[in-house]
């Protein structure tokens, strides 16, 4: 009854923007969350790879009740201690030297796009301005990061959209080629398609597009709000691909729930912006900060939840390709890095997160028939076989 009662209000007082389970969480520790009425769920969405350190780790619970009690909120007019050391600890452990705060994956990708256009205007020359992105791409939802997203299905209803957008097929160096001219300033792309499905390049992919934007002076821009803060088993997927570049956006795991993104930049690059060019009123406030400085110290500590990440990572796929043995005519494909997984089936999705869901299992569909997993970095073997389960006895019956 109680629940009954959630769901209509919810349906009364909130715009209809989301296609919501029946579900209320109230309460979450660790990798579990719980119902105003006490079911348990284990939860591998994670906020939508947010949730880094688990719900509620006691270190962020402490850093945020602490900053609480003694700032919450300044200007950006003003210099702001727990940004300095947040920015400080990104440029140690990145390729960067300067940052901007903002409060999303959104609003730090608009910030990359606004940089890269000011930066290229500048120093190669006025019309220097389009920016070539990857089909099956997410980027954001405002209305330059929705241009930038490769998928038609975002920009219904929202035309005219913002000129200055290329789009290529993923993984195709060609293409890319193909697509580059005299007004071209960047390329942007997520290193692991997310929202796409969890897709991968091939291992040279993002070298050959460092050495192409080389050739032809345009920035690199990766997004990595979903891929970054140790998600793929390194604290930044460019790591894996031995690439280094102009721009980064961050969000998602940065702050383990607390809304935060940052764009981080070279200083040749960061340079181009100059104060009224870019700005945020939210941005790097010292609660968000103070939650990310815990976050990203917690990560670094003796590379134990890295470590945990990759070893959880290779037994969770064995396990997932187990089930691939046992229902060959379900299970399309496996693919991912790090906590990054996902499953490729030949039935509608949602159906499997629904029956999850039932089973108090949490779990993400994406791109209508591909199950992702993105849970903590602290999940356990027990979690995995617990999913595993799960999933085997719904399988069996759709078999």
């Amino acid at each position: 009854m109680e629940s009954r009662k959630f769901f209509e209000e919810s349906s009364r007082y909130i715009m209809n923007t989301y296609n919501r389970y029946s579900v209320v969480l109230r309460k979450g520790r660790g990798m579990k969350v719980w119902s105003p009425d006490g079911k348990e769920y284990l939860d591998f969405v994670g906020g939508i790879a947010v949730n880094i350190l688990g719900h509620c780790h006691p270190r962020v619970v402490v850093a945020i009740q602490k900053q609480a009690q003694r700032l919450i909120h300044v200007s950006n007019y003003y210099h702001i201690d727990p940004q300095i050391k947040l920015a400080k600890l990104l440029v140690e452990h990145s390729f960067a030297d300067k940052v901007f705060f903002c409060n999303s994956g959104t609003e730090a990708n608009e910030a990359a796009i606004k940089l890269a256009r000011k930066y290229s205007k500048e120093h190669i020359g006025p019309k220097c301005f389009e920016i070539i992105t990857a089909k099956n791409s997410f980027h954001g939802r405002t209305l330059a990061a929705l241009t930038a997203t490769g998928q038609e299905k975002f920009h219904r209803g929202f035309e005219p959209l913002v000129p200055g957008f290329k789009h290529v097929p993923f993984n195709d160096i060609k293409s890319m080629n193909r697509a580059i001219t005299e007004n071209t300033c960047a390329v942007l792309l997520e290193p692991i398609q997310g929202e796409g499905g969890v897709r991968l390049p091939d291992q040279d992919y993002l070298k050959e597009i460092r050495a192409l934007c080389n050739e032809n002076n345009l920035l690199l821009i990766l997004d990595e709000v979903q891929t970054g803060m140790g998600r793929t088993g390194k604290l930044f997927a460019y790591e894996h691909y031995d690439v280094i570049p102009d721009i980064m956006t961050l969000a998602k795991g940065l702050g383990n729930g607390v809304p935060i993104g940052a764009m981080l930049a070279t200083d040749k690059v960061a340079s181009a912006f100059q104060p009224g060019n870019h700005a945020s009123t939210f941005g790097g406030n010292p609660l968000v900060c103070a939650a990310a400085v815990a976050t990203i110290e917690t990560l670094l500590e003796d590379g134990f939840i890295l470590d945990q990440c990759n070893r959880m990572s290779k037994y969770f796929m064995k396990e997932l390709e187990k089930l691939k043995e046992k229902f060959p005519r379900l299970i399309k494909e496996l693919r991912g890095k790090g906590l990054m997984l996902a499953m490729e089936i030949t039935t509608d999705g949602d159906s499997v997160v629904k029956a999850c869901i039932e089973k108090g299992l949490l779990i993400n569909c994406t791109a209508g028939n591909v199950l992702r997993f993105i849970p903590p970095l602290i999940v356990r073997r027990k979690d995995i076989d617990q999913l595993v389960n799960v999933l085997e006895g719904i399988f069996s019956k759709l078999d």
